[in-house]
């Protein structure tokens, strides 16, 4: 498995080995021992599936602790502009981001680690976006900040207006952002 680092800490783009043949073709999307090797040392406790259209922007999500979840996501059918950004007071890189293109055929793993608002741009239809969650969904402990915060300076690189919820679009600013984690 071919690992890429950022300059910020913490998240990891991976590229799995690929095994195409006249069949088709064969990868390991997740092994422990592989993962941990690579840094990614976390027990996986849920494992969710979203479907968007063109231009749908999700995000940018993440939990408090101690329900806090580092995800390890890839898109298996379309594409998606991907963003994490660094919430950890005392980080180098607080309130910094990085962003990745995934595309289904590329095979791809992008890991977020707990202390990241993760969010995302599906740039096509018909786009099946999976994520591996190291722990369960707590709607008391769920938050985000607002996709589109100027403070954030994320370049989304579309010109139509995005398909945003309702409650993503009443997230709070990074300004008014309640970070309960610290850089260790």
């Amino acid at each position: 498995m071919e690992v890429s680092r950022f300059d910020i800490e913490g998240p990891l783009l991976l590229k799995p080995r690929v095994f195409p043949d006249e069949r088709g073709y064969f990868f390991e999307s997740f092994n422990e021992q592989t993962f941990k090797t690579a840094g990614i040392d976390f027990y996986f406790r849920q494992d969710n599936q979203s479907y968007s259209h063109k231009n749908v922007l999700r995000g940018l999500h993440f939990q408090h602790p101690p329900f806090e979840q580092g995800k390890l996501v890839r898109v298996v059918q379309g594409s998606v502009l991907d963003v994490a950004v660094d919430i950890r007071r005392g980080s180098p890189s607080f309130g910094k981001h990085v962003k990745v293109v995934l595309r289904a055929g590329e095979h791809q793993l992008f890991w977020i680690p707990p202390g990241f608002a993760h969010g995302f741009l599906s740039l096509e239809d018909h786009t099946m976006f999976l994520y591996k969650c190291t722990n369960t969904y707590d709607k008391d402990s769920e938050s985000g900040i607002l996709w589109n915060d100027p403070s954030l300076d994320i370049d989304w690189g579309f010109s139509e207006n995005p398909l945003v919820s309702p409650k993503d679009l009443e997230l709070p600013s990074f300004s008014a952002l309640d970070t309960r984690f610290e850089m260790k």
